[in-house]
């Protein structure tokens, strides 16, 4: 036998143990009894019950649950509110009396499970409702003249599940950006969904084709008026079809007399009046000449404001004792684009921000392009020697009677040229002379800051314009944004423009900035004035939802 074999271990296996002259760390020491156990292992864990301790078995009857079982703390007789009652979730009154946009805004604001549903006729079998894609294709080309008028993205969303919801579409969920609009219907939760959309390529500015949209989504949201869904169809198909109020001379026209009215509203007189008119009239001229000729919007600006500058720059040179100042800046008056500023707020302020970024980006190119076009022809007029007066802005003349009398007739251009019906022009004339006498009564009398006076007279604009379109069920549009007409800031614009050509950075900016400023106030007090004027409105009752707040995010 070698060494090797001699160190191996030697043990009896009838005894089990080991040879008692060779041992190792693991080996049990004598004496020591170790109890051994039946089946199971001889290791344990820290998961393990220690002996001795007697653990009460749970009821055997009671299975294991699973993520679907309800809890073993649930009873039918005294559920808690966290489960939904066996009657449903109660029903949320809508009264009839409140218009269609607050009610549907109540409604999207829900979860789908807590809308009412619509209450549905009885009917035969063998009548049947309409499709429900036709629905759907209504819907989206309802919402398409919405938006493409300039309706803010809550209102069009609110239209388009009013037009679902009267033909029996409850559970529907609209969706809506600047140039796309979708909208999915699920009869049920175990059915697939049906989604259609829509793109929005044109754009145009005719508020009597949204008065009429407004007023066929009323009909449809009507319990106790009932229109087809052909009839719907043959409605709509007429209001495409149908002209514009106004024809193209009495635009033109407009447009001058609005150039005229805010060169007089910034100290011009009558010879600044006609050539701030014949400015604007030649650039509205041109903007339509290349409109025709397929060019984007951003060139149409730029070449409409030309005309304005080059006059006021030439009067100047030809040494004629007016305001070139005032010529300019009545011309700007006639291209800044407040309509779509204040549709921009108003969806950042109601949670569309995708749309509301769109929105102020479309305002910036349009602003640039009035930017190049004023600039290059006040760079050219101070190369010639014109003598163009930044300062000019700090000795405005006040003329009380003059400048009221000016703005109701801008706010009447205006509306013209936003093509409104020919009954909501003097109610937005009187609206636009209102809220000038509460910017001259807090900027001159007051001696309040501009920005807060532009603040509270374009919140009074929208208080009264939201007040009045609530009277006649109608879009608030109509009433507010050419009201908002002489609030515009155009002489801050030129004479940061000007500043800049002459040189002046620093100084062009801080007026532009003050543009900037003018112009947040002008879109931030219409959308407070339309919030301010619900208060004064009957709202839907129940479970405290009347109208829940636009929440997208708590900030964290």
């Amino acid at each position: 036998m070698t060494d090797a074999e001699d160190r191996k271990p030697q043990s009896d296996e009838a005894s089990g143990t080991f040879d008692p002259e060779i041992t190792s760390e693991f080996a049990l020491p004598e004496g020591l009894a170790v109890p051994r156990g039946g089946a199971e292992s001889e290791t344990s864990s820290e998961f393990a019950l220690p002996e001795g301790l007697d653990v009460p078995a749970g009821p055997t009857a009671e299975p294991e649950g699973s993520a679907f079982s309800a809890p073993s703390t649930y009873h039918s007789k005294d559920a808690p509110p966290a489960f939904t009652p066996a009657g449903g979730v109660p029903a949320v009154g809508l009264t009839k009396n409140v218009p269609w946009q607050d009610r549907m805004r109540t409604m999207l604001r829900m979860p789908v499970a807590e809308r009412p549903a619509p209450e549905r006729p009885h009917k035969a079998e063998e009548d049947e409702g309409p499709a429900v894609p036709r629905v759907l294709d209504l819907t989206l080309r309802i919402g398409e003249l919405l938006l493409a008028g300039g309706e803010g993205a809550e209102d069009v969303e609110a239209a388009m599940f009013a037009v679902c919801r009267s033909y029996g579409l409850d559970r529907c969920e609209p969706n809506v950006t600047f140039t796309l609009l979708s909208i999915s219907y699920q009869p049920s939760l175990v059915d697939d969904p049906v989604t259609a959309s829509r793109t929005v390529r044109r754009r145009g500015t005719d508020y009597t084709r949204l008065a009429a949209v407004f007023r066929l989504v009323d009909d449809l949201s009507d319990a106790e008026t009932h229109v087809s869904l052909e009839e719907a169809y043959r409605r709509l198909a007429e209001i495409r079809r149908n002209r514009h109020p106004y024809p193209t001379w009495v635009l033109t026209s407009a447009s001058g007399l609005l150039a005229g009215a805010a060169s007089v509203l910034v100290g011009g007189d009558a010879i600044v009046f006609v050539a701030a008119a014949l400015g604007a009239m030649l650039g509205d001229r041109l903007a339509w000449l290349c409109a025709g000729r397929g060019l984007p919007e951003f060139y149409q600006f730029t070449v409409a404001a030309m005309p304005p500058a080059a006059i006021g720059v030439a009067l100047n040179l030809a040494h004629v004792d007016v305001k070139a100042s005032a010529v300019i800046t009545g011309g700007l008056f006639a291209l800044l684009p407040g309509r779509a500023l204040v549709a921009a707020v108003q969806d950042g302020l109601t949670g569309f921000y995708i749309t509301a970024s769109a929105r102020l980006l479309e305002v910036m190119y349009f602003f640039v392009g009035i930017v190049a076009g004023v600039l290059i022809v006040l760079y050219f007029g101070v190369n010639l020697g014109a003598k163009l007066n930044p300062d000019a802005a700090l000795h405005t003349s006040e003329r009380p009677l003059w400048q009221i009398g000016a703005s109701m007739l801008l706010s009447l251009t205006f509306a013209v040229l936003l093509q409104q019906e020919r009954s909501t022009v003097l109610a937005v004339t009187l609206n636009g002379g209102v809220a000038w006498s509460v910017y001259g009564a807090l900027r001159y009398a007051g001696e309040l800051s501009p920005v807060a006076s532009t603040a509270v007279a374009a919140g009074l604009v929208g208080l009264f314009g939201q007040l009045l379109s609530r009277y006649r069920f109608a879009s608030a549009l109509p009433y507010t944004t050419a009201a908002i007409g002489p609030l515009l800031p155009g002489s801050a614009t030129y004479f940061g423009l000007l500043s800049i050509a002459q040189n002046d950075v620093d100084k062009g900016l801080v007026s532009l900035a003050t543009a900037a400023s003018l112009a947040m106030a002008i879109a931030i007090g219409v959308n407070l004035g339309s919030e301010i004027s619900r208060l004064f409105l009957r709202l839907p009752a129940g479970a405290g939802a009347g109208r829940r707040a636009a929440k997208r995010t708590r900030g964290f």
